[in-house]
């Protein structure tokens, strides 16, 4: 395990990129720290952000792709927070200059009608579901290059950098719904069977991962399942997401 004081430098270092819109080098290049240490990074990274006011709104899977999850060499998904800060409404503007190269993702979010209980290793998380949407998020690397490893990855809060939720449902069953994501000139088709096989599955995983990393889940608070396609650069103009029987969700990009 890391000394604290290295912890709360590296996540200084994480902090003062996002904040500056600097990118920094990959913190493995002159630091050996494991997937523990990352998720301590992560916390001091996300103290940072709520003693600046910000509120957790919820939590973000990342690595929920078979192809991904084999690219960096791992069979765990991942997951970082969501905070007030990031959320953009549906149809909404931001400004691209708040980001260093952001990219957007096609994802189905859930809503948790109570707290989970990662105590009680029987527990459903399903039936603390009540509502599901279509979500955009945007996702901003602060390595320079995009160049990272994963525990990189988990310590820069895993790429979080805004959320976009269209219409809320009642909860369902949403496997193998058709995707589509459009950004500038780029358009890309998926599906949600690309989230893990299925969505859903995305929560099982998200509570054993918590339970592992004592991350708590909270009533009404928000679950980003994992992206649908891959995703593309977020440029000026609109990006919109389709997926098929939930709704459609967008957000535009100002220079």
């Amino acid at each position: 395990m890391m000394a604290p004081e290295e912890i709360s430098a590296l996540a200084d270092r994480l902090d003062t990129a996002q904040t500056s819109r600097v990118d920094t080098l990959s913190l493995a290049d002159d630091h050996a720290f494991d997937i523990a240490d990352a998720y301590a990074i992560q916390a001091e990274l996300l103290a940072r952000r709520e003693s600046r006011g910000e509120r957790v709104l919820g939590v973000k899977l990342g690595l929920t792709s078979k192809a991904k999850m084999a690219q960096m060499g791992v069979s765990e998904v991942i997951a970082g927070r969501l905070t007030d800060a990031m959320r953009i409404a549906d149809g909404g503007e931001v400004s691209l200059a708040g980001f260093i190269h952001p990219k957007v993702e096609p994802e189905v979010a859930y809503r948790l009608a109570r707290d989970i209980d990662l105590a009680d290793p029987a527990f459903d998380v399903e039936s603390a579901v009540d509502a599901m949407a279509p979500a955009i998020e945007i996702i901003d690397s602060r390595y320079r290059d995009f160049r990272f490893t994963h525990t990189d990855v988990v310590a820069d809060n895993t790429s979080a950098a805004g959320f976009v939720l269209g219409p809320w449902r009642a909860f369902g069953e949403v496997a193998n719904r058709a995707v589509r994501l459009r950004s500038g000139d780029r358009e890309v088709i998926g599906s949600t069977s690309a989230i893990l096989g299925d969505p859903v599955r995305a929560l099982h995983a998200l509570v054993e991962l918590c339970r592992k990393r004592d991350i708590p889940l909270r009533a009404g608070q928000v679950v980003l399942a994992g992206a649908a396609t891959e995703a593309v650069p977020f440029v000026p103009g609109v990006a919109e997401a389709d997926i098929a029987g939930l709704g459609r969700v967008s957000v535009r990009g100002l220079a």
